[in-house]
């Protein structure tokens, strides 16, 4: 019992950060206006971390090189999220991708 004290003290200490976040945002816009190009460098540098995310899961396993299989299915369905395919689709081809190159004998 005296376990999930600290538990529960953490959890409502990150709903009540997160609150004061997400309360933060609307309320402090009209505050200041930010510079069309801060907005601009924000939203590139969020699509860049969030690719450097992608690619470090796609050709990294348990701190080594993933292999070939799985940057090939993520590539087939980054092209084909690029081109505007539908998510089923897209995850779908890029499993496939993956499994058929290692029913191949592809590592």
């Amino acid at each position: 019992m005296t376990a999930t004290l600290p538990l529960v003290a953490a959890v409502l200490v990150l709903a009540a950060g997160t609150f004061a976040f997400r309360f933060a945002g609307p309320a402090l816009r009209a505050r200041g206006a930010v510079p069309e190009r801060l907005e601009t460098v924000l939203a590139i540098g969020a699509i860049v971390l969030l690719v450097a995310v992608a690619v470090t899961g796609a050709v990294t396993e348990d701190g080594g090189a993933a292999g070939i299989a799985r940057p090939a299915g993520v590539l087939i369905g980054g092209v084909l999220a690029w081109r505007k395919a539908p998510f089923v689709v897209v995850i779908l081809a890029a499993a496939v991708t993956a499994a058929v190159l290692r029913l191949l004998g592809v590592p």
